[in-house]
């Protein structure tokens, strides 16, 4: 089979696409074939040697895929062969023809379910289910901030705000994301300047979020961006109000604190992987509520771009030069 590996640390670029051997599957394991990968942010970090969990290589990236079962472990119930599935994979393999997958990670994806949608939904939708129910308690009502607003975690932030019922900001970097974020629900839109800021327009920015959100502020931000937006972005958040990390593709910010004292928030983590491994079935009831809300047109995966297996680096570098507006896709077939 078909499989586009990292062989050495790098950029997209570095990656090949090259001949392996198929797997058998172990004790409770599936084999799949590869219907589509999702990539996301971690896709970008691990080929270069810079997220958390280094595998050895040579290893294909990828780690969110639907699939179909083609073989089946021992000691494996419930699943038969030709089922579809959604899984994601903690140790990647999805740019492939073929992966192994764990069988108490995958979930069953019926035959009326986009398979394309299927993979850009676990991830984004999943982290921001976990973000704004776990770890920002967003109640319905509410006033949400999102920057990055046209991401692929960011749409999913604004879809599920709504779903919650709260009010949702959307704040993004370009006119044609603003739209983007309208159509997909935000009741508001802001165009903010990239960065650097120096002092003065970090000030700037800080009043545009404040006049955006109104004046009791932003009772939950979720941040999929960092770098120069976050202190603004927090100046303009509520008594008591919620500051979500999520993730850091425009640097790791620094925090004045004492603007926790000053309104009383909290800066919560949002670490997905580590809930995923330490409470499965809550992730499991968590990932029950998406399927249900997709089915019922509440959310949607929207799909940025699709690439074939062969261009999978073009699909992680676009990624990481944020310019996708919603989630890149690889299709090997």
């Amino acid at each position: 089979m078909k499989a586009l590996l990292s062989l050495t640390p790098g950029g997209p670029e570095t990656l090949r696409l090259m001949e392996i051997p198929v797997q058998e599957p172990r004790r409770g394991e599936l084999r799949v074939r590869i219907l589509a990968c999702g990539i996301n942010y971690p896709d970008v970090l691990i080929i270069e040697d810079k997220y958390q969990f280094k595998p050895e290589r040579p290893f294909a990236p990828g780690s969110e895929v639907t699939g179909v079962v083609d073989a089946i472990g021992e000691d494996v119930a419930g699943w038969k062969i030709g089922e579809r599935l959604i899984a994601i994979m903690g140790t990647g393999g999805g740019l492939a023809e073929q992966a192994i997958v764990k069988a108490e990670d995958a979930i069953k994806l019926s035959n009326d379910l986009d398979p394309v949608e299927g993979a850009a939904l676990i991830f984004t939708f999943g982290t921001t289910l976990h973000a704004l129910t776990d770890r920002g308690q967003l109640k319905s009502g509410e006033t949400l901030l999102v920057l990055g607003a046209a991401g692929g975690v960011g749409l999913a932030a604004i879809e599920i705000g709504k779903a919650m019922g709260a009010h949702v900001v959307a704040a993004v970097s370009s006119a044609q994301k603003a739209a983007a974020a309208s159509e997909a629900g935000a009741d508001q839109t802001m165009i903010y300047p990239r960065g650097p800021f120096d002092k003065e327009s970090s000030k700037t920015l800080a009043h545009q979020f404040k006049n955006e959100v109104g004046k009791d502020g932003a009772h939950v931000i979720y941040d999929p961006v960092g770098g120069d937006y976050a202190e603004p972005a927090l100046r303009a958040i509520a008594w008591e109000g919620r500051y979500l990390v999520v993730g850091f593709p425009a640097g790791i910010p620094k925090l004045p604190l004492n603007l926790t004292l000053l309104k009383a928030c909290d800066v919560r983590g949002v670490f997905w992987g580590g809930f995923f491994m330490r409470e499965p079935q809550r992730h499991r009831q968590h990932v029950a509520q998406l399927i249900n809300w997709w089915k019922n047109g509440r959310i949607r995966p929207r799909i940025d771009k699709v690439y074939p297996l062969a261009e999978g680096g073009k699909a992680i570098a676009r990624l990481s030069d944020r310019s996708a507006i919603g989630k890149v896709i690889v299709r090997p077939g």
